[in-house]
């Protein structure tokens, strides 16, 4: 399955608040400046960019998500 970039960030998004809902109380500041303005921007405009990089970062093989234990 692929993905668009506004599908991939809605799936965050979704993922997100559903652990918002959970009671991960951190995520509510998050969450908020992620929610897009009707132009389809997010309210923070700075995510806009962090965004790009982190796609760019995950399709360019950049990412390792692998959890590591220190001894």
């Amino acid at each position: 399955m692929q993905l668009t970039k506004e599908q991939a960030y809605l799936a965050m998004y979704s993922f997100l608040d559903k652990q918002y809902s959970l009671g991960c109380e951190e995520l509510g500041s998050i969450l908020g400046n992620m929610s897009l303005l009707p132009d389809g921007n997010p309210a923070d405009p700075a995510l806009a960019s962090d965004w790009q990089e982190a796609v760019t970062a995950a399709v360019s093989g950049q990412i390792n998500a692998q959890l590591t234990l220190q001894p």
